[in-house]
């Protein structure tokens, strides 16, 4: 009987292993994604820096279907990196569950 306590014991004790191990990956890819986050943000102000400063010149000589066009092809390309990235995740999390 004491044998078979232990082996209960060992048993939980692999479990609650395993369910750390998995959060701390968990935790990796998570601080992944806020890097990336981050340097995305970084991108975005960069960009409306640039854009802002030549506006700032060019008060009347605006192009606006020209900036218009840059403001939804930008959206899109966001789009396409988000799914990109919410695919990545879900590869990482297939991978480690087989």
């Amino acid at each position: 009987q004491n044998e078979k306590e232990l082996q209960d014991v060992v048993k939980q004790q692999e479990e609650k292993m395993l369910q750390l191990i998995d959060k701390s990956g968990e935790v990796v890819r998570l601080k992944a994604e806020v890097s990336q986050l981050k340097r995305s943000l970084h991108h975005a102000e960069t960009e409306a820096k640039v854009l802002w400063e030549e506006m700032k010149g060019k008060e009347h000589q605006v192009d606006t279907a020209y900036v218009q066009e840059r403001v939804i092809l930008r959206r899109e390309v966001d789009k396409l990196r988000l799914l990109l990235v919410e695919k990545e995740d879900e590869n990482l999390r297939l991978t480690d569950k087989y």
